[in-house]
């Protein structure tokens, strides 16, 4: 996942508002205790920030593909 596909990702989530402050503000235990944008600028990679970020505020798992992940097989 690109950064622009997750910062995609994030908006169709989230809103663009709500998902700027979630990426800036939210600490997430998951990203040792980092903010998704502190995770992402120390090298984390964008898929695993989604992840955290979508498992941090319960996003149900049919919804955490976002962009750059083929939908769900049926």
């Amino acid at each position: 996942m690109r950064l622009s596909e997750f910062q995609q990702a994030v908006a169709d989530e989230f809103g663009a508002q709500y998902g700027r402050v979630l990426v800036a503000d939210l600490v997430i235990a998951e990203l040792s205790d980092r903010t998704a944008s502190a995770a992402l600028a120390a090298g984390v990679p964008a898929r695993t920030v989604w992840e955290s970020l979508c498992a941090a505020m319960d996003v149900p798992p049919n919804r955490r593909y976002g962009v750059g992940l083929p939908e769900p097989k049926k």
